[in-house]
């Protein structure tokens, strides 16, 4: 008995519409892994910022221990601290005097400020080697919520603040800003929101992640009339 043939045509896939098919496919999971992998790298920058404050706040509270219970701030340059090249706007001084417990002067750029480079070593740091503002004030960690370093990406009335000492009263419009960090949607924003946000590292070396709103309501709590903070 002979077998009977079909008059049907095949319907197998030929070799270009499987890659095709795979093709596809391959596209399609890039498309779905991608915004995933983006999120991370947001969530991991701005883990790195925080982590960078705590570590500076630490170093804080380490020098201050070998400093008769003050910061670099409250210290005369001839007794090893930096009171005076503070006082005149020179923020490096002051983590340069502490370049022990910092240990590197890679965690004072934050990862995300596109115009600012690690320095070597701390004897050529400068405010090119730096991405965060020292609070002029702050002698110690008895004023917890006084500003002792953070973000500078400011903004008063829309104008970005500049280099040099910054005074800030209790009502001072002060907002956040992309300042000169890279594109807002990948550190310095919060897309829930639309607001622009920042980190500041109080005095008792705790780190906050603060909105324009919070961080106007944390200028309220420091307890002093008017905040002065050098910028880089």
């Amino acid at each position: 008995m002979k077998p009977r043939s079909s008059n049907h045509p095949t319907t197998a896939l030929t070799r270009v519409e499987v890659t095709v098919v795979i093709a596809v496919f391959a596209i399609i999971a890039v498309a779905l892994i991608l915004p995933a992998l983006a999120k991370a790298k947001r969530r991991a920058s701005k883990i790195n910022c925080v982590n960078c404050l705590k570590q500076i706040g630490i170093s804080f509270r380490l020098w201050e221990g070998d400093n008769n219970g003050k910061y670099p701030m409250a210290v005369s340059v001839t007794n090893g601290g930096a009171m005076e090249l503070v006082v005149a706007g020179n923020v490096a001084a002051c983590f340069r005097v502490m370049s022990s417990e910092l240990s590197t002067p890679r965690i004072l750029v934050c990862p995300e400020d596109a115009h600012r480079v690690w320095a070597t070593n701390f004897s050529t740091l400068n405010y090119s080697n730096i991405s965060y503002f020292v609070g002029l004030d702050v002698t110690n960690e008895t004023c917890p919520q006084m500003f002792l370093s953070g973000d500078d990406n400011f903004a008063i009335g829309g104008f970005l603040v500049k280099s040099g000492l910054l005074e800030l009263s209790t009502n001072t419009p002060i907002a956040w800003s992309s300042g000169r960090h890279v594109s807002p949607n990948s550190h310095f924003w919060t897309a829930a929101r639309h607001k622009f946000f920042g980190n500041i590292g109080m005095a008792d070396g705790s780190v906050q992640q603060l909105t324009t709103d919070g961080l106007r309501q944390a200028l309220q709590q420091t307890g002093v009339a008017t905040n002065r903070l050098i910028i880089p």
